[in-house]
């Protein structure tokens, strides 16, 4: 049978979600808790790599399993051997045409700008610090221009391997909470580094080193080395991910188990 699960993890103590052969990886640990669960190797595939450093309250993976268990059986089991940086938070049983990638219609993420002079303590690895104030509304005003399908080669790393750099954002949202500033955004997929890329450009744009037409011009240029910096991964939580209705998932709300 092939089974889905719902999964959130801190990324701070791993390599990124991908199995690594001498560093730790979330992948790794949720296939040896499933293996423990259902007492035989497990290999998952997810609906979206994430890089060192970066967070998920709502990655989604799937297995095939001989082991007969129920769902609860499924997230108890496996929370039982995960590290407490790692939690499954549901388990249902899916149809085989089901593929944890390639049946995503939409994904979301948040960058979480902590917005001080001062270095945060608590939050350290959680946020990313930007001391200087950022102007929302010119974030936002810069936002607007990337909304749409457009070719954003200009947005991701130089090594992404994606063949195709044309991507479709539905939603580019920027609000403040006191010293937060969380950049939300929701597209059919992403490319290597293209949220923090945006993040990067609309910081230096609301603070005031470049105009808002800024992000559409790097939009345009299609090349990387216009781009400006790279947000650091620190604020990037992979938030939630959209699959057709007919397969019957636990959608959690955006800001489901953050802020």
């Amino acid at each position: 049978m092939r089974i889905a699960l719902g999964i959130e993890y801190d990324g701070r103590p791993y390599c990124g979600w991908q199995w690594q052969d001498h560093n730790p990886s979330v992948q790794a640990e949720v296939e040896r808790a499933l293996s423990c669960v259902a007492a035989n190797p497990v290999r998952v595939i997810c609906a979206g790599r994430t890089d060192t450093g970066v967070h998920a309250v709502g990655q989604v993976v799937h297995f095939e399993t001989e082991a007969v268990r129920d769902e609860v059986a499924w997230v108890r089991g496996s929370n039982v051997n995960l590290p407490k940086s790692v939690s499954v938070l549901w388990a249902r049983q899916v149809p085989n045409v089901f593929h944890a990638r390639f049946s995503a219609v939409r994904r979301r993420y948040r960058y979480v700008i902590f917005n001080r002079p001062v270095r945060p303590a608590i939050l350290a690895g959680r946020v990313a610090h930007e001391y200087r104030p950022l102007n929302e509304t010119r974030m936002q005003m810069a936002a607007e221009s990337l909304l749409g399908e457009h070719d954003f080669n200009a947005y991701r790393a130089t090594a992404c391997q994606a063949k195709n750099p044309v991507r479709t954002v539905y939603r580019l949202d920027i609000a403040r909470r006191n010293e937060l500033v969380m950049l939300d955004i929701e597209a059919n997929a992403f490319l290597h580094h293209m949220v923090r890329n945006i993040a990067g450009v609309l910081m230096s744009i609301g603070a005031g080193e470049a105009e808002p037409g800024w992000a559409r011009h790097v939009l345009e240029g299609r090349e990387r080395t216009q781009g400006g910096v790279t947000a650091p991964p620190d604020g990037l939580y992979l938030m939630g991910v959209t699959y057709p209705d007919g397969f019957n998932l636990p959608e959690l709300s955006p800001a489901s188990g953050l802020w």
